[in-house]
């Protein structure tokens, strides 16, 4: 008899195991990732993803745009697994798993259930900016991660008095740096959090210091680059700025972009999570990480970044409003609120997910944007053909190389021979680069972003193909400009629809003409 009890008992267990809130978090990590896997080749390769692929072949401490680790992942990501779709799109894959992960094991690290673990989760999930950053591989689908796992690691330092974990604390934000520079946004929100709470006592201990001294000692070769080069980054930024390139946004139309990023019905799941840390009882020890998403939010209403910047910050935001919401079901055991707001966060979900992920068919989801009347926000003011500009950025690119090299074949052998392929931007250019050796094209030169860097290779500028500019525009450089061929593409951005020119002869030495064409926008 005693055996049979046992052996219900373990099954029990097993079973509540596979049901606990670990598993269920896990079960959507997994169910996002292959969400991203299986639809990774629907579309095109994005703009942003053609140059990591040409920077991946120029590996260097920095560039212009961007530190140096997005080229080194993209480099191994190609090296050990090819540079197919799937391939390069692998990474973010795997790393919104990872982030769900972060996300439940934060809320339990909290003190969240079940319940509160699941609903977390949920949130990041149904998130349109992390379904759109973990399709595509950019620096952004591991800045949360990084975020994050800092974060985390703040929750135990406050757990556990282990000051030593500012160590760790210091690697992730040196990686951080390496992978993108608005890890100095995260960095100094948690010193103003920890000033303004008790936490300051940290201050008074060596652990913080050294784990800043590992920060700065991982980033270094970045901002040594960076000295090196007259910090093109700080140039980029101020053209960017300078432009009106990107969507303006007052302080209350930055807040209300925030709600449409993280999914409308979020927003009363991290505004309670904000109130948790800052106001409520349960939450005051970890006041340090309410005050870091003050500190960070007020940095970009100042500055005027981009609404995506503060994205990162969301999940553990989400990991208190779920502890919030989890006490508030409890105390009034309004069990059915539960269930029907997770049935309301998934049904709202599936129906914004084919804005950010390519879950439709192109024509598919044209019409699915006419039915509902929506389509997401731009960000840039670029002009918009039928579909947003994440989505258009991944059409035209392998046409744009094929109506490229019928004009650059149809040039004479011995013009051919000394012509350079000229794109006016690193799409263009990196379109070339990668998809150009299927047409016996040769490698691009541009002078935008860290393509300036790279030089006009051994052309003389005698013989050019240019893409993306105009006729007049051409004029004033080369003595003969021809028009030899046409870029369209019905999907792609409007702005890389153009004539193909072919340019005889620049009116003054390339050398002497590529500082004057340094484009850092």
């Amino acid at each position: 008899m005693s055996n049979a009890v046992e052996i219900l008992s373990e099954g029990a267990d097993r079973a509540s195991r596979f049901a606990s809130g670990k598993a269920i978090v896990a079960y959507l990590a997994v169910a996002i990732f292959l969400l991203h896997f299986v639809f990774s080749q629907r579309y095109g390769y994005f703009v942003d993803e053609l140059y990591y692929l040409a920077c991946s072949e120029h590996l260097d401490w920095g560039y212009v745009d961007q530190p140096p680790l997005i080229a080194v992942l993209t480099w191994l990501e190609r090296k050990f697994f090819g540079d197919s779709l799937t391939a390069i799109r692998l990474f973010p894959a795997v790393a919104s798993g990872v982030l769900v992960w972060l996300t439940g094991t934060i809320t339990r690290q909290l003190g969240g259930k079940r319940f509160a673990q699941a609903l977390a989760a949920l949130c990041v999930i149904v998130a349109p900016v992390y379904l759109v950053l973990y399709h595509l591989l950019t620096m952004n689908a591991l800045e949360p991660l990084l975020w994050m796992g800092s974060a985390y690691l703040v929750i135990r330092i406050v757990q556990t008095g282990n000051q030593t974990l500012w160590l760790w604390v210091g690697v992730l934000a040196g990686a951080g740096l390496q992978n993108k520079h608005s890890m100095l946004f995260f960095g100094s929100g948690v010193v103003a959090g920890l000033l303004l709470t008790p936490e300051r006592r940290a201050f008074r201990e060596r652990w913080i210091w050294l784990g800043g001294l590992i920060a700065l000692a991982i980033f270094l070769p970045n901002l040594i680059w960076q000295v090196q080069h007259g910090f093109p980054t700080l140039e980029l930024l101020n053209n960017v700025r300078a432009s009106g390139r990107n969507v303006a946004l007052n302080s209350m139309e930055f807040l209300a972009q925030q709600a449409i990023l993280m999914q409308p019905l979020t927003l009363p799941i991290w505004l309670a999570g904000l109130w948790w840390y800052l106001r409520s009882s349960e939450g005051r020890p970890y006041r340090v990480l309410g005050w870091t998403y003050a500190a960070i939010l007020a940095c970009m209403l100042i500055l005027g970044g981009r609404v995506y910047y503060l994205a990162p910050a969301y999940p553990m935001l989400f990991a208190a409003g779920a502890i919030a919401v989890q006490g508030f079901g409890e105390r009034r055991k309004w069990a059915w609120l539960k269930l029907g707001y997770i049935s309301a966060l998934a049904v709202t979900g599936v129906v914004l997910a084919p804005m950010m992920i390519p879950v439709l068919p192109v024509e598919t989801y044209i019409r699915y944007t006419q039915i509902i009347g929506f389509q997401p926000p731009p960000i840039e003011t670029h002009r918009l053909g039928p579909l947003h500009q994440l989505y258009a950025d991944q059409f035209g690119w392998e046409e744009m190389a094929a109506a490229t090299a019928r004009a650059y074949h149809a040039l004479p052998p011995d013009v051919r021979a000394k012509t350079a392929i000229f794109g006016n931007n690193y799409g263009q250019a990196g379109a070339i680069d990668f998809f150009g050796p299927k047409y016996g094209l040769p490698k691009a030169i541009a002078t935008h972003q860290n393509y300036y860097f790279w030089g006009p290779r051994d052309y003389t500028g005698e013989s050019l193909l240019i893409l993306g500019d105009t006729k007049a525009d051409a004029a004033r450089v080369c003595k003969e400009v021809e028009e030899v061929g046409e870029v369209y593409h019905r999907y792609s951005m409007p702005y890389q629809h153009f004539k193909i020119l072919h340019c005889r002869g620049l009116k003054v030495p390339i050398e002497e003409l590529w500082p004057r064409l340094k484009n850092w926008s």
